[in-house]
């Protein structure tokens, strides 16, 4: 994964500024999420190795164009 973040910029939250982190689900898929407000990227399936960094790139060209979802309190 770290040679996957070291090619990655992930820009500031689109909603609240706070700082962004790329995650990896159960190796089939990848998100970005803010780490103050919780929005985040819909999930970028891939299924083998070769599909995985260009995965990656997605969830992160996602977030950076502001494609993000949120939950208010409440809802």
């Amino acid at each position: 994964m770290k040679e996957i973040m070291e090619n990655l910029d992930l820009q500031e939250c689109p909603i609240c500024g706070g700082p962004a982190v790329l995650e990896e689900e159960g190796k089939w898929c990848f998100y970005v999420m803010c780490m103050d407000c919780g929005c985040h990227t819909a999930e970028v399936v891939y299924e083998n190795e070769e599909q995985r960094k260009g995965a990656s790139e997605k969830a992160a060209h996602q977030w950076n164009i502001g494609k993000v979802l949120r939950s208010d309190p409440g809802e």
